[in-house]
């Protein structure tokens, strides 16, 4: 590939990465590790137990500020009501942008069904937060007068708010959130490109196995579109479980596919290809704890670097109840 051809693939990642970072909390696979209240804020509390999940991602290990992604989440029921909270704190650096956010939830659970053996419940959430972004422009190149570059550390807060909605039937769920509902200026010069960043997420799935059976299969599928750029991405998802004597093992695989693609020079014209990633999965539940690991692989033929994305998840569940419905329903009982 020639030298121009790198040049322009490389910054048009670069830039469509920095779009990113701007976006709030960065939707990954890592809602598969047991922790679903990171995309939908009418998960908090839906869960017998009160949880609290730690996430480190780190992308491209090797290379100079290449992205890195810090989340702390803690949600359960408040008490014995149908209601719950939750919180979440993260950190986000790739290159020289970085944000920083803090969100609170309010969750309601409506069960419909006559008992609680038989799982049927309606829930809503509402999370609000900050989100301070960061464009750190000192080390940039500056030898004259513009009016783009400042040389200085460009920061600016917002608030803004996600809500939603999630209905567990038996083995069955479906969620529908809307992320980023408010409009807010970034911290870029071009308003159009920053003032939507409005994020709609619908997720779909069931739990199957046979009865009496130690072994459970997950599919599920997970559909994002982008507001103010118009691009639409979906998550083909597959997870196994084993009940074990000391909780539970698990492990799965998720392939992400987007809709939309990105055009390049191959030499001898202009090409295009479409983000194409495959993330295997693997968890253990210990008791009360909970460990996952998971590796996310660009499957595309031109890449920044062909180096994966490395992410380890560790969480604590506490306040526990009694399992009450007669599902299979990991994310519940």
């Amino acid at each position: 590939m020639k030298f121009r051809n790198i040049v322009f693939l490389t910054i048009g990642f670069l830039c469509s990465q920095m779009a990113i970072s701007q976006e709030g909390l960065p939707i990954y696979t890592d809602y598969l590790t047991d922790n679903y209240y990171l995309i939908h804020p009418s998960m908090a509390g839906v869960a017998n137990c009160s949880k609290v999940r730690l996430t480190a991602r780190q992308q491209w290990f090797g290379h100079e500020d290449a992205p890195k992604l810090l989340t702390l989440s803690v949600n359960g029921r408040i008490g014995e009501t149908p209601s719950a909270i939750g919180g979440i704190l993260y950190t986000d650096k790739n290159g020289y942008h970085s944000q920083t956010g803090a969100y609170v939830t309010y969750a309601h659970h409506l069960m419909f069904s006559r008992n609680e053996v038989d799982l049927n419940m309606l829930s809503f959430g509402l999370s609000a937060g900050f989100i301070q972004y960061k464009l750190d422009e000192t080390t940039f190149l500056f030898d004259g007068p513009d009016n783009i570059i400042d040389g200085i550390v460009q920061s600016e807060t917002n608030f803004n708010v996600d809500l939603g909605f999630s209905y567990h039937f038996l083995d069955y769920y479906a969620h529908a959130t809307v992320k980023n509902v408010l409009k807010n200026s970034g911290i870029n010069n071009d308003i159009e490109i920053t003032s939507n960043l409005r994020r709609y997420l619908f997720s779909v799935g069931g739990v199957f196995g046979q009865l009496g059976s130690d072994w459970s299969f997950e599919p599920s599928v997970m559909f994002q579109y982008k507001e103010g750029t118009q691009e639409a991405a979906i998550d083909l998802n597959g997870k196994v479980y084993k009940d074990m004597d000391f909780g539970k093992i698990w492990g799965g695989i998720s392939f992400r596919n987007s809709f939309d693609g990105a055009q390049y020079l191959d030499g001898s014209g202009v090409s295009s290809q479409k983000l194409k990633q495959i993330t295997p999965i693997l968890g253990v539940d210990l008791k009360q704890f909970m460990f996952a690991y998971t590796y996310t692989y660009q499957t595309n033929s031109l890449v920044f670097t062909s180096g994966g994305f490395h992410q380890l998840t560790l969480g604590y569940n506490f306040n526990c109840r009694k399992e009450k419905y007669d599902c299979k329903c990991p994310a519940v009982n």
